[in-house]
């Protein structure tokens, strides 16, 4: 059902395509008024535990919540087994490079592409898609993980190999031909 809700958000976001605001990274009760996003220690679902459950029955990865104009959906960041990709997307929202950005790419039945700082200028609208925050991080691929684009994962973005920055989507639907360990080998798509 959570997969559902955040799968009939993100159409409504295919719909409108305007997602734009400001991004932070803070606890839940900051009370800053313009959060976008915030990621924060995840309570336990004890209905529906996960291998991320440690020995002390607490949650060892963060959620993301993402809050945008067209509303809030969250999705776990696989820390304990991304720690390159998940704590280079913390660092980028926390130093709020987030902020303002827009869901600028959207393909229906595939996917929404977010984390371009020149998607906050309307003026540059031909450039969106380009930018990124200046350097490229290292592909993380984890052998035998079962981290898949499938629905409601998101994912590196990239224009190849070593290539990661800023810029990350959503599947909307199971993209398993995009995981690292299927071809084409061009498509190597870190899920986190």
């Amino acid at each position: 059902m959570k997969h559902f809700v955040i799968l009939l958000l993100l159409g409504f976001l295919l719909l409108l395509n305007s997602c734009s605001g400001a991004v932070d990274v803070a606890e839940v009760d900051s009370g800053e008024d313009e959060v976008l996003m915030s990621v924060y220690e995840a309570p336990v679902d004890a209905e529906n535990e996960q291998d991320t459950i440690n020995e002390e029955n607490t949650m060892t990865n963060r959620v993301a919540v993402f809050d945008t104009s067209m509303g809030e959906f969250s999705m776990e960041l696989f820390e304990d087994t991304m720690p390159i990709t998940t704590g280079n997307f913390i660092k980028l929202a926390n130093e709020g490079f987030y902020d303002g950005t827009r869901f600028h790419r959207v393909i229906v039945d595939f996917m929404i592409q977010g984390g371009d700082p020149q998607s906050t200028d309307t003026s540059k609208q031909n450039l969106w898609g380009t930018g990124g925050p200046g350097y490229a991080i290292e592909d993380e691929h984890v052998a035998g993980e079962k981290l898949s684009n499938v629905r409601g994962s998101i994912s590196m973005a990239n224009s190849g190999p070593q290539s990661g920055g800023s810029q990350f989507f959503i599947n909307v639907v199971d993209n398993s031909f995009l995981d690292w360990d299927k071809e084409p080998s061009s498509s190597k798509h870190p899920v986190f």
